[in-house]
């Protein structure tokens, strides 16, 4: 603590509790009986603990010799004093307003010479720009690095001065605190010094963070931002003190009410109120850990209340809305359970969490959906039933595979592979199927006898031949890929560093544009090609066929650039979305992942719902001359849609639930953002991650214990409405 005096000094002193253990037969004899084991003389508490022993606990009062913070004779008139630095070279940083209306910050630095124990002490006196004309002074305050001063007066305007350089101080900004015609009684920090507490006359309690300034700020770039406003007490606050733990303050006003609030979560937490008729408050004290509450009147009474508060950050509206924390610019959704600092506030934001779990579900079932179920209509209608007879039970080997197994590959093989052939991975989603689909139209340029010939084994080698091609040209042509849509480093044009997205839109826009030239010339040269086919002239069919494909190909590629164009020119970039910062463990990598996980589930259920339907409609759709791919298009696929369909959300259940794969291939970090080159923390991966180190009955491990079930609900929900949505499907296609 500290004193000021008339004289224009002050005296730094010292309040300690010093313990001594004494033999129960040196218990002093006489001793008032404060509780049944506790005993005082009037000076110390004696207390009975094990072993025939007693501890002796008494105060200890010490104070320094004074020193000057004002002229000789000007008397001090408010003073704010913190403790800072380190315990090698603690710093006393105090600051005064005299009589005069003079401002001045003292800054005492003691450091001890580690030979000689010899301790010095340096002393900065810095005087600060002067105050207006008939200011009053209502509320002094410096930081513990002594380079931030405040100076509020009764009108509610702030003097924020920025000492960082002690050679040149400066006012950085003058801020209205307490708009209108409210007086401000007081203004103290939270611990960790951001979070300013502004209480006044009216019985208004707001939160203030210094942030970088957006438009207009002070001097230093900063300014004063209101960020959290608190429940109005009933009378004229007067006293204020945060507590030391957590981001909790205790307010008092002249009614004898003290109200124990929450800054962040903006809770009143407890009401309690002095006894009525009783005098008037003195001073206020909250206990070191939190637990208690004292009160000292004017007559020298104390009351005392015990607290039990255990998580007073915690809400529905901070578990699942936004929260202005300090640092932070503006409300946003945060996790972030642990520091290293004891002034760190905890962030329980769950919705980066179910956000995480969403697109890691979201990536793999597009990597995994497209792959599984072309895979099952292939196996189920077009290869011969000995052939399936092995792929199927390939397939359900797969889902044996352990995801930890998976997600070990995922971190230490394949995200080291993606980063360096990132051009190459991305040029395979298109060179892969291109390449089945020329080599299916070079096909039918294969005459009738050959085909016949090379069917079943042949064939299905032929196919495993040209997806090996599809990666080849894949790596080989990555360079050039790069070169062209990319500027050359991909990384970098994700950052949006160098090149332009009108490339990249247009692989984007492709398939979309491909559908719809496919669409507009669905009945072009039709006729011509299946009028062929009757005269044997399978050669020149095939012929325009192919011809037909590149002409859709070619001009739907022209169509999306076009496209692609336009969404540039009014100033639509992919990048920053979709597509941003690249990281080695990221959403890319857990899609390819999990995918391989959820394929064998979905492939499976999907098959065995497209051999269930009945073989009289194959039988029938074949006999009226359908081809065997409009068969499973339009016949097969409709009346299988509900076990299709279920195969599907059962892969998301999945998907949802997976843990070991999230865990290690995502990089855990709880963002909001589409970026298929970022990481992300799904519900599951931050229970597996963080329960083990959670301390039991901690907010933290109740809050792990919410996203679990919040997890639960998800893939319950999930899974209701596949129920639903399946017996729907399923009414319909009985009647098939």
């Amino acid at each position: 603590m500290i004193f000021g005096f008339a004289d224009g000094t002050v005296r730094f002193a010292r309040l300690r509790l010093s313990s001594l253990i004494l033999p129960e037969s040196d218990m002093p004899e006489g001793l008032k009986q404060l509780s049944a084991r506790d005993w005082t003389d009037g000076e110390a508490v004696y207390s009975k603990i094990p072993g025939h022993q007693v501890r002796r606990t008494n105060l200890i009062f010490s104070v320094e010799e004074p020193q000057p913070a004002a002229p000789q004779g000007v008397g001090i008139l408010s003073i704010d004093y913190r403790v800072g630095g380190t315990q090698e070279r603690p710093i006393k940083s105090f600051v005064v307003r005299d009589t005069g209306g003079t401002v001045r910050l003292n800054l005492a630095s003691t450091r001890t010479n580690m030979m000689t124990q010899k301790t010095t002490t340096d002393v900065t006196e810095v005087d600060l720009p002067g105050l207006p004309e008939g200011f009053v002074t209502a509320s002094l305050l410096v930081n513990d690095r002594g380079d931030q001063v405040y100076v509020a007066g009764e009108d509610g305007t702030v003097y924020r001065y920025d000492v960082r350089s002690t050679d040149n101080p400066v006012l950085a900004e003058i801020f209205d605190l307490v708009p209108g015609p409210a007086k401000l009684k007081k203004l103290t920090y939270l611990i960790g010094e951001q979070s300013l507490a502004v209480v006044a006359d009216d019985g208004s309690a707001n939160i203030f963070f210094r942030l970088p300034a957006v438009e207009k700020g002070g001097s230093d770039g900063f300014t004063l931002v209101r960020t959290h406003e608190m429940e109005r007490q009933p009378g004229a606050i007067t006293h204020v003190i945060p507590s030391p733990r957590g981001k909790i303050f205790l307010s008092a006003d002249e009614g004898g009410n003290l109200w124990l609030r929450h800054s962040t979560s903006e809770q009143t937490l407890l009401k309690m109120k002095l006894p009525e008729g009783g005098a008037k408050l003195a001073g206020l004290a909250v206990a070191p850990r939190g637990d208690g509450v004292l009160a000292v009147t004017q007559d020298r009474k104390a009351h005392l209340w015990t607290l039990e508060i255990p998580h007073p950050e915690t809400t529905l509206g901070t578990l699942f809305g936004k929260v202005w924390y300090e640092g932070y610019e503006a409300p946003s959704y945060t996790w972030q359970s642990s520091s290293g600092t004891d002034s760190f506030e905890a962030k329980f934001s769950l919705i980066p969490l179910i956000f995480g779990t969403l697109k890691a579900t979201i990536y793999s079932l597009l990597f995994a959906v497209p792959v599984a179920l072309m895979g099952a209509i292939y196996t189920s209608e077009f290869v011969h039933f000995k052939v399936r007879a092995v792929v199927k039970p390939g397939m359900e080997m797969m889902a044996s595979l352990p995801s930890v197994v998976l997600g070990f590959i995922a971190a230490l093989v394949m995200a080291p592979l993606v980063e360096t052939w990132l051009a190459a991975v991305f040029l395979g989603f298109v060179m892969v199927p291109l390449s089945l689909l020329v080599a299916a139209y070079l096909w039918q340029l294969v005459p009738g006898p050959v085909v016949r010939r090379l069917g079943g084994v042949a064939k299905f080698l032929f196919m495993f031949a040209v997806l090996g091609i599809g990666f080849e040209l894949s790596f080989l042509l990555s360079s050039p890929f790069e070169a062209l849509f990319f500027a050359g480093d991909m990384k970098l044009w994700a950052n949006g560093t160098i090149g332009s997205d009108v490339p990249f839109l247009t692989l984007v826009f492709w398939p979309l544009a491909y559908f719809l030239t496919e669409l507009a010339l669905s009945r072009l040269e039709e006729a011509g090609i299946v009028s062929l086919k009757p005269e044997g002239h399978d050669m020149k069919a095939g012929l325009l066929s192919l011809a037909r494909w590149v002409g859709v190909t070619v001009a739907s590629g022209l169509l999306a650039w076009v496209f692609a164009g336009l969404m540039s020119g009014i100033g639509f970039d992919a990048r920053g979305g979709v597509v941003d910062t690249y990281v080695q463990r990221n959403t890319l990598v857990v899609g390819f992942a999990m995918g391989f996980a959820v394929i064998p589930l979905i492939y499976t259920l999907a098959e065995d719902a497209l051999n269930s339907v009945p073989e009289h409609l194959r039988a029938a759709s074949l006999a009226c001359g359908a081809t065997p791919w409009q068969t499973a298009i339009s016949v097969i696929l409709p009346a299988a849609v509900s076990g299709v369909f279920a195969a599907v959300m059962v892969g998301m259940g999945r998907a949802v639930g997976e843990t070991m794969i999230v865990v290690m291939a995502a990089g855990n970090t709880a963002l909001i953002d589409w970026n298929i080159f970022n990481g992300l923390r799904a519900l599951s991966a931050n229970i597996a991650v963080e329960l083990p180190e959670a301390v039991k009955d901690d907010t933290l491990y109740r809050v792990l214990f919410l996203a679990a079930l919040t997890l639960f609900a998800m893939t319950f929900v999930v899974n209701t409405m596949a129920e639903i949505i399946r017996q729907r499907f399923r009414k319909k296609s009985v009647a098939l």
